[in-house]
């Protein structure tokens, strides 16, 4: 990939309600339900310190309070962590431009709390021509019909056939430019994106896992946990 820098920081959304996750996401907030020996996000921790990342952003709407006493600073996982609270949650686009103060600058990688992939975030670039870098995978079950087209390295939002967008990516901060603070969804800024050639994507074919209802939750837990 042209231009190719390491990524130094990095955003886990964690704000959702986590709806489809109740009642356990009744009392504790969905990244910090276990599996295996750590709580979901605590994964993604771990992972982005293993790919050199040490500033990290953690939006948070629903019991965000407990998000901030279990993880602190970071310092236990070898990153400095800050917060962006939303009073209500943000939805990705929106909680991300609200976050731009805290990530600085430079490219920097958003991952979705409530996934669990064995995708080496090391591998992450961006291109100096380029806006966004998405990391797609298989449709799972729940999601056949799938979201974007890869097409060689680029992404495109129509034809065929489809990858599921795995919730992890790669984002300038010029791709926000222009966006008034509050509620909004990204898929419309990548979809622009993409029509003018500025998305970039590669297809893991790895582990990749959207934990989203409790019997997931379950599944994932037993296989960590052996």
């Amino acid at each position: 990939m042209r231009g190719q820098t390491p990524i130094r920081s990095a955003m886990i959304l964690a704000a959702g309600r986590g709806e489809r996750m109740r009642p356990l996401t009744d009392r504790t907030p969905k990244p910090l339900l276990a599996a295996g020996d750590r709580p979901l996000i605590g994964h993604h921790l771990a992972a982005l310190a293993r790919a050199g990342v040490r500033e990290v952003v953690i939006n948070h709407a629903h019991l965000g309070a407990q998000i901030e006493a279990a993880l602190g600073d970071g310092a236990a996982y070898g990153l400095h962590i800050r917060y962006s609270p939303e009073e209500t949650a943000l939805e990705t686009g929106g909680g991300i431009v609200q976050a731009l103060p805290l990530l600085g600058p430079d490219p920097f990688i958003v991952v979705n709390g409530d996934v669990w992939t064995d995708f080496a975030l090391d591998r992450l670039r961006l291109a100096d021509a380029d806006l966004a870098h998405l990391v797609l995978v298989d449709n799972p079950a729940h999601h056949p019909a799938g979201d974007f087209v890869l097409d060689g390295d680029r992404v495109r939002a129509e034809g065929g056939p489809r990858l599921t967008f795995s919730g992890i990516g790669v984002y300038r901060p010029a791709l926000f430019e222009g966006c008034s603070p509050g509620r909004f969804p990204l898929a419309p800024l990548l979809r622009a994106a993409m029509a003018a050639g500025r998305v970039s994507g590669e297809h893991h074919r790895g582990r990749w896992i959207d934990v989203g209802t409790p019997e997931r939750l379950a599944a994932l837990d037993r296989e960590l946990s052996r």
